[in-house]
């Protein structure tokens, strides 16, 4: 079993707050026999009855070590792989990383960062950890 960000349950509260459902915890994926995923939450969210249901996944992390590049090469990793894998077994649930705000406002505003979220297509989910809130969407 994979270990938890440290602000898995932070961002799970969050979401619940957003009036997400939080409907797997994690999302296991079976890409195939030898290659199984788990991304941290899974979450649906009512829209409208005429627009159905949103399906979300979301992969926490922290960025809490000495070097935020290292971070966010896995993470950025880690993405990709879980996004292939959302495209070809659950095409309607999009995938969202999942950054705390003190991260979001030091590292995602330089350069590199900056150009890998435009380049990969990103879908940022900035939250604060403290009081448990998504502070912004980034799609």
């Amino acid at each position: 079993m994979s270990a938890r960000d440290v602000f898995h349950e932070s961002v799970k509260s969050a979401l619940m707050k957003d009036n997400w459902v939080i409907t797997h915890d994690p999302l296991k994926l079976k890409f195939s026999e030898d290659d199984r995923l788990r991304i941290d939450l899974g979450a649906e969210q009512l829209l409208a009855a005429e627009r159905g249901v949103q399906k979300i996944a979301v992969e926490v992390k922290s960025f809490l070590s000495e070097s935020a590049m290292f971070d966010f090469h896995l993470a950025l990793g880690q993405f990709l792989n879980y996004r292939l894998a959302l495209r070809n077994l659950e095409p309607d649930r999009s995938l969202y990383l999942a950054v705390p705000i003190a991260a979001y406002n030091s590292f995602f505003s330089r350069a590199l960062p900056q150009a890998a979220i435009a380049e990969y297509d990103l879908k940022l989910l900035v939250y604060d950890p403290t009081n448990e809130v998504i502070v912004e969407w980034r799609d």
